[in-house]
């Protein structure tokens, strides 16, 4: 089709980006012939033959960078424009659309990328800053910082109550409990013997809200 001497030959504008498994090429050629165009695959090269409004034609052969699935290459023809899906063979990123001599074969890109041994490398614009030593270091720094005043005490005391035997157990709950929050021990031989009287701190009196 591309060799038809009744059609003039048309040049459109050619865009491309890439996922993992596959290649997509946008041709923006607006109100192509969807019946009579046609885009032929082979392992190495995309055959592209448009046939455009005004008796124009596009032709182009691509010699792609890499092999692809012929079988699973695809295209969708809208009114602006063309789009190609070809299927990547090998998991590889691409570096160019079309072959070079010079082209060499880049990074296997995972094929999970859930599946990774470590975090993420974070984007930096200024090379050699290791941004996972930084992480690091600022989770030890966290983790160095000890809680003070009411919160330590806290910790303290769930602490105790989490390794203490039955008897501290109780000992603790039940002083606090029945001295309203004011007296708090561990010692059940003692606190077991009966109610726990109320201690408010030196200088201040312990009042019922109904007093």
């Amino acid at each position: 089709m591309g060799d038809d001497p009744e059609k003039k030959s048309a040049s459109v504008k050619y865009d491309w980006y890439q996922t993992e498994a596959a290649v997509v090429i946008t041709i923006l050629a607006k109100n192509v012939n969807a019946d009579k165009t046609k885009i032929n695959f082979t392992q190495d090269s995309v055959v592209v033959d448009l046939i455009l409004p005004n008796d124009c034609a596009h032709f182009r052969e691509i010699k792609v960078a890499h092999r692809i699935n012929p079988v699973e290459c695809t295209y969708k023809i809208t009114q602006a424009k063309v789009e190609v899906k070809l299927k990547k063979l090998d998991g590889i990123r691409w570096e160019h659309l079309e072959h070079s001599e010079n082209d060499t074969v880049l990074k296997q890109i995972p094929q999970d990328a859930s599946v990774s041994s470590g975090p993420p490398s974070y984007p930096t614009s200024k090379p050699g800053k290791d941004w996972t030593a930084i992480e690091r270091d600022i989770s030890k720094q966290e983790a160095s910082e000890k809680p003070v005043g009411e919160e330590a005490l806290n910790l303290l005391f769930q602490d105790i109550y989490g390794k203490g035997n039955d008897d501290v157990k109780r000992a603790m709950v039940k002083s606090y409990m029945e001295s309203g929050g004011t007296v708090l021990s561990t010692n059940w031989s003692e606190i077991g013997k009966g109610n726990v009287d109320v201690k408010p701190p030196d200088g201040m009196e312990w009042k019922k809200w109904d007093s």
